[in-house]
């Protein structure tokens, strides 16, 4: 699937964990357990004691279909897959990836041969615009819809308008540029914020965290 992207993690202490926005959707493996991890508006934080994970995260937009339910229903929610599907289609996926050598592996497997809907290429067209930075406005007269049709359109692929995918994305393309090294100001211009304090505000309500400590905790 396009943009999917598989994953794991395994903290070796307990603690917490921060998961930032990132306009994505996950279908999610942890102790037995296949669950949704819906689009986030805000950082999504765990606690507890270490726990492996596997992922696959699918691409802006396209995890809906796949699922069978608009993104909205998902919104800032993690959820049982059997609260989506069968119960006795979960407990044989379940029973399948808990077989597997690679959780993660198994997971791409089961996403790639259920996998039979194309991505939606407005909304494809849509995320590389707002990711390159385009305004909303703008990028809906390129694409030739109204901004109410365009919302509907959000709403149900990505849980929420564009304006906050425009801005989840901005966020995501200012830590990329902060962690490499690129100083808070400049981090700011280059990535359309107003000036360093507006860039401030957006990290602490998106992420939950100053900038600066947010960077010196990478591995949430």
């Amino acid at each position: 699937m396009p943009g999917a992207v598989v994953w794991t993690n395994a903290p070796d202490a307990p603690g917490t964990g921060r998961v930032l926005p990132d306009g994505c959707m996950d279908l999610l493996w942890n102790d037995g357990r296949l669950l949704v991890a819906g689009p986030d508006t805000r950082a999504y934080v765990t606690e507890g004691a270490p726990s492996a994970w596997a992922g696959l995260r699918f691409g802006p937009g396209t995890a809906p279909a796949f699922f069978g339910v608009p993104g909205y229903e998902l919104r800032d929610r993690r959820v049982e897959l059997g609260e989506l599907w069968p119960a006795a289609e979960v407990r044989r996926l379940q029973g399948r990836v808990a077989a597997a050598a690679d959780p993660a592996t198994a997971l791409e497997e089961v996403v790639l041969e259920r996998a039979a809907t194309p991505s939606d290429p407005l909304l494809d067209r849509l995320v590389g615009a707002l990711h390159a930075g385009r305004p909303v406005a703008a990028t809906a007269d390129e694409l030739g819809v109204g901004a109410r049709q365009l919302h509907r359109r959000s709403l149900a692929a990505f849980g929420y308008g564009p304006k906050t995918l425009a801005r989840i994305l901005r966020l995501q393309r200012a830590l990329a540029l902060a962690r490499e090294g690129v100083g808070f100001a400049e981090t700011a211009v280059r990535t359309g914020f107003a000036d360093q304090a507006h860039l401030a505000r957006d990290v602490k309500e998106l992420a939950g965290l100053p900038l600066g400590e947010l960077l010196g905790r990478r591995g949430g």
